[in-house]
């Protein structure tokens, strides 16, 4: 209690402020416990606890980079009434996209059908937004386990990693920059739900299931972001020697050519 100089009465200290302040430890002390209690970083949940601490100490509502595309790709999924064969989800490092095989590939192909190509590239524009520059984007391809053997696919091997590669060629052509890209076959290695009950009969809810292609999306580490700069840096000075000798061969006086209307 302080005491009033003039009048001599106690007067009653305020300590609404310690509520707050005991938040912000707790908060602060869950997050170094995070931090030391695991090997792998759990990202989103990592980005949750890191902007719940910010929220806290500022008072305003705080959303993660991962959260916030996580988002993104959902409302491009509900807006193209894809939400049925497309799920997105967020795992350890970062979000899950995933793509239902038979309402994205021609049986049997790698081929893509013409009317999921809207869908693919919708979501590659939210990708090619700056805020996810320096995010790695890995495609897998899994089958189910009822073999193939053609020409084309000789085994599952081949087309689940076909699958993928044709993904990426799709975010290519969107001018998604390949270097942040990876693919992956997995044939029927990686199945999410058995093919078979246990007589061997055929579950052809699961087998279903079982055939799509995973897009993960997760923030690059300090060393491939550093990495990744320095090769940006590099194509950019390269384009730019490029352009200066290609403006040293111009001939003196010469005008650029006008487009024909």
């Amino acid at each position: 209690m302080a005491i009033d100089a003039e009048t001599g009465e106690e007067i009653e200290e305020k300590e609404d402020w310690l509520v707050t302040y005991a938040d912000a430890i707790t908060l602060l002390m869950a997050f170094m416990v995070m931090l030391l209690t695991f090997a792998e970083y759990d990202m989103p949940a990592f980005e949750t606890t890191a902007n719940a601490i910010k929220s806290n100490l500022t008072g305003q509502d705080s959303t993660s980079p991962i959260q916030l595309l996580r988002i993104d790709v959902q409302d491009v999924v509900y807006n193209m009434q894809a939400d049925q064969v497309v799920k997105v989800e967020t795992d350890k490092k970062g979000i899950v996209i995933e793509l239902s095989s038979s309402a994205f590939f021609v049986p049997g192909t790698a081929d893509v059908r013409e009317e999921a190509i809207p869908v693919i590239e919708k979501m590659t524009q939210t990708l090619l937004a700056p805020r996810y520059l320096f995010y790695t984007i890995e495609i897998e391809g899994h089958t189910d386990d009822i073999p193939i053997n053609t020409p084309r696919y000789p085994s599952n091997w081949e087309l689940s990693a076909s699958r993928a590669a044709g993904i990426i060629r799709l975010l290519i052509d969107q001018e998604l920059d390949p270097e942040r890209m990876r693919a992956t076959g997995y044939a029927d290695t990686k199945p999410k739900a058995p093919n078979r009950g246990p007589d061997g009969e055929e579950i052809t809810e699961n087998m279903a299931a079982n055939r799509r292609v995973t897009v993960r999306v997760y923030p690059m580490s300090l060393e491939e972001k550093a990495d990744y700069e320095a090769m940006l840096d590099k194509r950019e000075q390269e384009q730019f020697e490029l352009e200066a000798i290609a403006n040293e061969n111009k001939p003196e006086g010469s005008l650029p050519k006008l487009k024909m209307k």
